[in-house]
């Protein structure tokens, strides 16, 4: 499971770097650029809690087999693309089968294991996926200079073609029994355009504008899709996504602090990117080598963060691994076009650190508040969640830093401090968003240790009292 969550995670931040190398290839506009990230975004979002589901009733290691051979079937296309048309939509075939791979690699190993041996498997999985996510920026450096972009997406097939024998050796089917072998073709219909509409306004919101006709109408469109989708959930015998998770408040708050903390996050490294490379004028391999001690400390600090979530409870972890990313945020804030890396190595340890005691804990506590049997459909809610943060966080961090520096700028600064100015309030605005994360988790977020049990009798009488 964790091989092949490398293989999906790396491919969330290794096309940003080979983005140059594609305009070149094409000629592609910044529009047609963009699209290669946000056709991957847009679909991996809007199924994933329908790959959660359709592991759930169907199978659990089917689906994740499906969406492993999917994913790398788009990885070759992607490669051999001949224009910038073929690869988004490539891009799009990839986000398919990454929806049914993320949400199914974590029900598989929420079904595997138990007791202790969860927390400890749980810390490895969330230590590989910030292991990915950090190798991203270096592995994409490293191939576009010495290889061609095309072998960021070449690189997956090896590892697919070990991945899936190891998969269908290794690992065991699982399902939901209660659930009836149907496909939810309304709830799937609904939730995808409510989501789409959602995910589409929030990443062309700074193309258009925020409030422009177009923006409005594709949130409205997203609104009334979920609505509807709610509704007929409610309604239903047997439902896609089971309502009553959302009574639990353990659920709600994880949920929460993971839109929280990826949306406070996801952003930083974007824009700690550009000042590396505008700044500091580092190479790509360069600006990825420089977050490598962010990532150690990642794999180091959540295998160590799971154990203890599950002999203490994730809401101490949780509450603490927040206030050192906030620490971190404002620490990136006092940067410098003169500082250089020093002044951000404190911040990238302490950053590093707080992620670590964050992933794992968070989703120790929202899979723990579930029934074993739904864990596919909790799983694909949580990774939802993490990526409509991340894609909220990196839209909103671009409006104000964008709005910062047309002030800046008509101020008669010069461009090198308008980016500065404007990342630095950018950060602390992010920092603010982390705190509020650590008190969400502080007030809301109930032990879920394993010998436990007091839990579901707790959540059935505030469930009968509402």
């Amino acid at each position: 499971m964790c091989f092949a969550l490398f293989m999906v995670m790396l491919d969330n931040t290794v096309v940003n770097i080979a983005l140059p190398a594609i305009k070149d290839s094409f000629g592609a506009s910044i529009s047609g650029l963009s699209w290669t990230v946000n056709a991957y975004t847009l679909v991996f979002g809007v199924l994933l809690v329908t790959g959660g589901r359709l592991g759930d009733v169907f199978g659990r290691k089917r689906m994740f087999l499906a969406g492993l051979v999917v994913f790398t079937l788009g990885s070759i296309g992607a490669g051999l693309s001949g224009s910038i048309g073929e690869l988004v939509f490539f891009r799009g075939v990839q986000g398919v089968g990454a929806a049914f791979l993320m949400p199914g690699s974590l029900s598989i190993i929420t079904n595997t294991f138990s007791g202790p041996e969860l927390g400890r498997a749980l810390g490895m999985w969330a230590g590989i996926s910030g292991l990915a996510l950090g190798m991203g920026p270096v592995v994409g450096g490293l191939l576009v200079e010495k290889a061609g972009w095309e072998w960021i997406f070449f690189l997956n097939v090896p590892v697919a073609a070990i991945a899936v024998p190891l998969t269908i050796y290794v690992v065991r089917e699982s399902r939901d029994e209660s659930a009836i072998r149907r496909v939810d073709l309304l709830g799937i219909a609904t939730l995808s355009l409510g989501l789409g509409g959602l995910v589409l306004g929030l990443v062309q919101a700074n193309d258009y504008g925020w409030g422009s006709t177009r923006i409005l109408t594709e949130y409205a469109v997203g609104i009334a899709g979920l609505v509807a989708f709610v509704l007929l959930q409610m309604r239903g015998r047997d439902p896609m996504l089971d309502m009553n998770f959302f009574r639990n408040r353990t659920f709600n708050a994880g949920n929460v602090v993971a839109f929280l903390v990826t949306f406070s996050m996801f952003a930083t490294f974007f824009f700690i990117t550009l000042y590396m490379q505008n700044i500091e004028r580092l190479s790509p391999l360069q600006t990825g080598v420089r977050f490598l001690p962010m990532t150690i400390l990642i794999i180091a600090t959540a295998p160590v963060a799971g154990r203890l979530s599950d002999r203490y409870g994730s809401r101490w972890l949780l509450t603490g691994g927040m206030l050192l990313i906030a620490a971190s945020l404002f620490l990136e804030s006092r940067i410098s076009d003169t500082s250089g890396y020093l002044t951000l190595l404190p911040a990238f340890l302490v950053g590093g650190v707080g992620m670590g005691m964050t992933m794992s804990p968070m989703t120790a506590a929202v899979m723990s508040s579930v029934d074993r049997t739904k864990a596919g459909a909790a799983s694909g809610v949580l990774s939802m969640t993490r990526m409509v943060g991340g894609v909220f966080g990196v839209a909103s961090l671009t409006a104000l830093f964008e709005h910062l520096s047309t002030g800046r700028a008509a101020a008669g600064h010069g461009p090198s401090d308008v980016f500065i100015y404007s990342l630095g309030h950018s950060l602390r605005y992010s920092a603010a968003i982390a705190v509020l994360g650590a008190l969400v988790a502080l007030a809301f977020i109930r032990s879920h240790r394993v010998e436990e049990t007091a839990a579901p009798a707790e959540d059935a009488a505030m469930a009968e009292a509402a």
